[in-house]
């Protein structure tokens, strides 16, 4: 009976604690890679790095990464933080507790674009700056992709930032 009851507190426990949270954790690695590499980046909070970088970020936040490379025009990439499928997850598993904490500390999101390829314009070509996929085929140029999530980040990261 004991043994029962153990068993009972433990899987309590498991329950009543984000399974996000557990898996994923509120912060992740997001990469940035820019073609040509060598560019430097600064995140909204002041991190900054020389590409290709990793930085620790915050699952939650929406944040904006400026590149800048000698020769090249300087850009900057609104990331946008999206709820992930871990919350449908907790939700069907009747994890509403779990839901809660996943919601608060941001486990169940993620960053989009995730990771962030620029190939970057050089200066007077008059050529766009372009979002990659991995394998280097073009998402959309970087101002079509801000101008589609300008209005779900605004709040978030206020007038200065766009």
């Amino acid at each position: 009976m004991k043994i029962l009851r153990v068993g009972l507190l433990a899987a309590s426990a498991f329950a009543m604690s984000g399974c996000a949270t557990i898996i994923n954790g509120p912060n992740l690695d997001y990469a940035v890679e820019t073609d040509p590499s060598g560019a430097d980046v600064v995140f909204l909070g002041g991190t900054t790095c020389e590409t290709p970088c990793e930085q620790s970020l915050s699952r939650s936040d929406h944040t904006r990464v400026d590149i800048a490379k000698e020769g090249y025009e300087p850009v900057y990439v609104l990331v946008q933080s999206k709820t992930g499928a871990a919350s449908v997850g907790n939700v069907l598993a009747g994890g509403i507790i779990g839901a809660v904490v996943d919601g608060s500390n941001g486990s169940n999101r993620f960053l989009s674009p995730r990771p962030l390829i620029v190939k970057l314009a050089p200066l007077g070509s008059g050529e766009p700056a372009l979002l990659l996929k991995k394998n280097g085929d073009v998402i959309s140029t970087v101002d079509e992709h801000n101008n589609e999530v300008r209005s779900k980040v605004s709040g978030a990261l206020g007038d200065s930032a766009m």
